[in-house]
């Protein structure tokens, strides 16, 4: 499933500049939004992450069978040696299979792991270029000299702590999710 973000998300801009009527911030103010909270309440990033989440589940309970199954067969065999029920070729040559096996098993666990990683940072990527550009041109519509963004719950960084009325979060979280929702039902047409 593709999620695509428009570059034209002016007129979703709007609904962020009515919520922009809270802050006295002005335009050549220096501004901050809290990313965590962004992240927290911006629709594109929580869509992304649950379809993130739901093929995640599904690669690990794949690799949660295939280690199972892996496992029973080393059982399998161990027992069967164990008994004297094997001879010593035959033992051989299951052993070897049982070893490939093993093998071809790590390679997948590698494989998806890879692949899920990629995959992570491409939806990292998509909602971080989304954020990047509806912040540029919520700017040029509100002229700020300089938009910091702050993180972490505890010393938040850069901006340990600033006038509520410069915090911009609210704000870009409407007009961010309203150009989501803008482009979402474009892309149902």
């Amino acid at each position: 499933m593709a999620f695509a973000v428009s570059c034209n998300q002016n007129q979703a801009a709007a609904p962020a500049a009515a919520a922009a009527q809270d802050s006295t911030a002005v335009a050549g103010s220096i501004v901050f939004f809290n990313m965590d909270k962004v992240m927290e309440g911006y629709d594109m990033a929580n869509d992304l992450n649950s379809v993130f989440e739901t093929k995640t589940s599904g690669i690990q309970a794949e690799i949660d069978r295939r280690g199972k199954k892996l496992e029973k067969d080393m059982t399998d065999f161990q027992n069967k040696v164990d008994k004297g029920l094997l001879t010593t070729s035959v033992a051989q040559a299951q052993y070897q299979k049982i070893q490939q096996q093993q093998q071809d098993y790590q390679q997948y666990v590698v494989r998806k792991q890879q692949e899920m990683s990629e995959e992570q940072q491409v939806m990292m990527n998509q909602i971080a270029n989304a954020i990047s550009e509806f912040v540029q041109e919520y700017n040029a519509e509100h002229q700020y000299a300089l938009i910091l963004t702050t993180a972490g719950p505890i010393l938040s960084t850069p901006v340990v702590t600033g006038d509520p009325k410069l915090d911009i979060t609210e704000d870009l979280l409407a007009g961010l999710n309203a150009a989501y929702i803008k482009t979402k039902e474009e892309s149902k047409k």
